[in-house]
């Protein structure tokens, strides 16, 4: 079992950047596929970016793509997610998830581990 804190989150203009952190336990984190998922108010929970166990693979949202970055230190147990050129749009609780799997993963049902979420808002 893992767990995830994800930290970096907070308020930035319209324009600006982030970037977020998403710190696991355990000492298997090179065995997991992670990915960013995000939730607005009023809106269902959204799939922005994920990564595979080597760091070799990702994979985003058109929404994000060219924008937003995801990385990964497996020395460090840590996924990271940049985040530049932010839009009001992007506003929402952030979440990352994590699965033990070689595989890139983008559904929700397909993680089995989740952080708290960490607020990012954007102002305009």
């Amino acid at each position: 079992q893992v767990q995830l804190v994800e930290s970096g989150g907070g308020l930035v203009q319209a324009g600006g950047s982030l970037r977020l952190s998403c710190a696991a336990s355990g000492r298997t984190f090179n065995t997991y596929a992670m990915g960013w998922f995000r939730q607005a108010p009023g809106k269902e929970r959204e799939f922005v970016a994920a990564i595979n166990w080597s760091g070799s693979g990702t994979y985003y949202a058109d929404y994000v793509k060219g924008r937003f970055t995801i990385s990964r230190n497996n020395a460090k147990n840590t996924v990271y997610l940049q985040m530049n050129s932010l839009k009001p749009e992007d506003m929402a609780v952030y979440y990352c998830a994590a699965v033990v799997s070689s595989l890139i993963k983008t559904m929700i049902y397909e993680y089995d581990y989740w952080g708290q979420g960490i607020q990012v808002t954007v102002s305009s």
